[in-house]
């Protein structure tokens, strides 16, 4: 268990305290276990933590935003979505495609991918 010392002497800049009673003394003291005992043993309960929600941070801005967001109230969100999945795979292949012809490995196709992600979201295609 870890004790903590309480200075009653001041604070960090000089500034002094007029307080010089023993209680600081007898927390950090012989009277320490005496008053962890008398203390109640309360439980917190852990915050509820709320799901990350990944949200584009260009949403509403790029070129194409305004005709992604009313192409998905036309077609309805979720087959809006998986449109939207289809068109993403098939240009990840075009890309895995293109760097299988330039001899280009693993990572450099990745790299590929996530710049191509990225001038999405700039462009508005992922609003």
């Amino acid at each position: 268990m870890a004790t903590t010392t309480i200075c009653t002497t001041g604070f960090k800049g000089g500034l002094a305290s007029s307080f010089h009673g023993s209680w600081g003394s007898s927390v950090s003291g012989e009277d320490y276990p005496m008053l962890v005992k008398s203390v109640p043993n309360v439980r917190m309960a852990k915050p509820i933590k709320s799901a990350p929600v990944m949200k584009n941070v260009n949403e509403g801005k790029g070129v194409f935003a305004p005709l992604v967001v009313v192409t998905r109230q036309i077609i309805g969100k979720k087959r809006f979505n998986q449109l939207r999945g289809k068109a993403i795979a098939l240009h990840s292949q075009v890309i895995t495609e293109f760097c299988k012809s330039i001899g280009a490995d693993a990572k450099q196709r990745q790299g590929l991918i996530r710049l191509a992600k990225k001038n999405g979201e700039r462009l508005g295609f992922l609003a």
